[in-house]
């Protein structure tokens, strides 16, 4: 299978329909869900209908998918997901980083590590000009991963919601790394 990335102790490579039941798994752990649905179960026909497909999706402007499962460079075990995707179709200057990784795998330091590989991907390899990150205001580990990523607060705002769940009421907050700023701390 290919390889997008390898880090110290990662290997990202791009999602396949067989990936389905680590992604089963993943989204229906409460806690990994808790600031994305409320850590509501999700179905196998919602993975196969609307998360794979979006996994799965090319991005003409980078080449690139946009989303890659991470294992374990070592034990090669199924840690999660990483989300480095062009906003827009047509223009890889804008991507957004994301992350989703299994409980196992939180407090040792691998989305800190993904995502400064896929920044410095990013501003290297692929014409980023802008990276931006989104979470809850209440998601402190997530913000921190941003932070310890490079990312500075950029914007607080009210995410449009299609169903309230705990913390929401707080807002999201947007976080942002400019291509010079990142070239100016390297």
């Amino acid at each position: 299978m290919s390889v997008f990335l390898e880090t110290g102790r990662l290997v990202l490579r791009p999602f396949t329909a067989d990936d389905a039941d680590r992604l089963l798994a993943l989204d229906n752990d409460p806690d990994v869900m808790r600031f994305i649905n409320g850590g509501r179960p999700v179905s196998r026909e919602a993975i196969v209908a609307r998360t794979l497909p979006r996994l799965l999706h090319d991005h003409p402007c980078s080449g690139t998918r946009g989303y890659w499962a991470a294992r374990e460079r070592e034990t090669g075990t199924f840690l999660g997901w990483f989300e480095f995707r062009p906003l827009d179709d047509t223009d890889p200057a804008v991507v957004e980083l994301g992350y989703r990784l299994n409980k196992a795998a939180w407090g040792r330091g691998y989305a800190t590590e993904g995502s400064r590989a896929l920044i410095d991907k990013g501003f290297t390899r692929l014409a980023v000009e802008r990276v931006t990150a989104n979470t809850m205001a209440v998601n402190r580990a997530s913000r921190r991963v941003m932070e310890k990523s490079g990312l500075s607060l950029h914007r607080h705002f009210t995410g449009d919601w299609p169903e309230a769940i705990p913390g929401s009421e707080h807002g999201d907050v947007e976080y942002e790394l400019l291509r010079a700023d990142w070239e100016r701390h390297r």
